[in-house]
């Protein structure tokens, strides 16, 4: 089985979640004995090798900007992969939903990862919310199977586009220890910081967490990590903020560093608001985080109504006061911390979400075989 991934910025980048994902479970297909081949933003590689690890590597060009080098790179992937050999092709990103009509004219088998409740998220204002909402819908009637990442997000699609889908979460990979050294190059000391991982976007809620930290009395300091790979008038505007508490790290690519990170903070501040399963919140359930979220249904999901970590609302105030909680209750952080692995039940097993997709693509190719020979007879 010959199966195509596209819709991410490629491979071995990693950079979000879908890179990920498609480094996890496209590394698992291959050991599976499944062909595999991953289309790459060409900007983003300075080296273009044409496999690696035995995933087949095609590089496309984009124009590297926050709204056009998804859509550009999607558009002539789509192309390129009609006319390729691939039996299924599995993309990411509910952005690319209009790009189904390839797939579908070229008789092409098609899976699409839908993400998150994208065209809710602040930085997609106006034209960009209504695309995500159009695109969103027409990927739920041009594809052939509607893949959605938690229950949450698949009762959503079902109410909102009456569009049944099968929920395929994130995987996860848990971590007992790291190096407490690499934190070092931030003068940072094990627990006496609180953490927060993501990009620097509005959807993320970062500002207001920052700004409740630093109405609180916590004399931890903040470490941030992460950023924008563009000129962003809000991540700007973050990075400006000067208090001796805060730490901007920009990004962590060092695996060890990021897991050293994680694994000695006090606790990890988990604001991401509009999507399903996260993987930011998968690595801090891994690496053995006590969690403070922002009470949605999809951290609550993930958290298991609160067995796995505490909430807090959308507001200033309700930062300050879970902050100050945590600060007065050490024994409750580490008894988080203790458990926090157990928080990753089977459906967030990186090798159990790769038996599901290779299912959902064996499905597909069979379909497309019977359907030929129906033709035939």
């Amino acid at each position: 089985m010959r199966v195509a991934i596209l819709g991410t910025r490629g491979y071995p980048f990693v950079y979000s979640g879908y890179e990920t994902f498609v480094k996890e479970m496209g590394e698992r297909l291959v050991s599976r004995e499944v062909e595999v081949t991953v289309y790459c933003h060409s900007p983003l590689f300075k080296e273009k090798p044409k496999t690696v690890n035995g995933i087949h590597l095609v590089y496309i060009p984009s124009i590297e900007t926050k709204s056009l080098s998804q859509l550009t790179s999607s558009f002539f992937s789509f192309i390129h992969v009609c006319f390729s050999k691939a039996d299924v092709v599995f993309v990411a990103n509910s952005a690319n939903g209009p790009f189904g009509v390839f797939t579908k004219l070229f008789g092409k088998p098609s899976v699409i990862n839908v993400d998150g409740l994208e065209w809710l998220r602040p930085k997609w204002k106006g034209l960009g919310s209504w695309y995500y909402m159009m695109a969103s819908r027409l990927a739920t009637k041009l594809f052939d199977q509607v893949i959605t990442d938690s229950d949450e997000m698949q009762r959503i699609y079902l109410e909102l586009f009456n569009a049944p889908s099968k929920m395929i979460a994130y995987g996860a990979n848990p971590r007992i220890d790291s190096d407490e050294v690499l934190i070092e190059q931030w003068n940072l000391e094990p627990e006496a910081y609180f953490l927060i991982v993501g990009r620097l976007i509005p959807d993320n809620n970062s500002d207001l967490i920052v700004k409740g930290f630093l109405e609180s009395n916590s004399k931890r300091k903040l470490v941030i990590v992460g950023d924008v790979p563009y000129q962003d008038q809000f991540a700007s505007k973050m990075k400006r903020i000067s208090d001796d508490r805060l730490v901007f790290t920009g990004y962590v690519k060092d695996p060890e560093v990021l897991a050293s990170l994680y694994h000695n903070c006090y606790a990890y501040f988990h604001g991401h608001e509009y999507g399903g399963t996260n993987p930011a919140m998968l690595k801090a359930l891994g690496y053995g985080c006590a969690i403070l979220a922002l009470n949605t249904p999809f951290n609550q999901e993930m958290l298991q109504e609160g067995k796995y970590g505490w909430y807090f609302e959308k507001n200033v105030s309700s930062v300050v006061q879970i902050v100050e909680n945590a600060e007065s209750a050490p024994e409750k952080m580490k008894l988080l911390r203790k458990n926090s692995r157990d928080g990753l039940v089977q459906k967030y097993n990186w090798d159990y979400v790769t038996d599901q997709y290779v299912a959902v693509f064996e499905k597909l190719c069979k379909r497309k075989i019977e359907a030929k020979l129906v033709q035939k007879n």
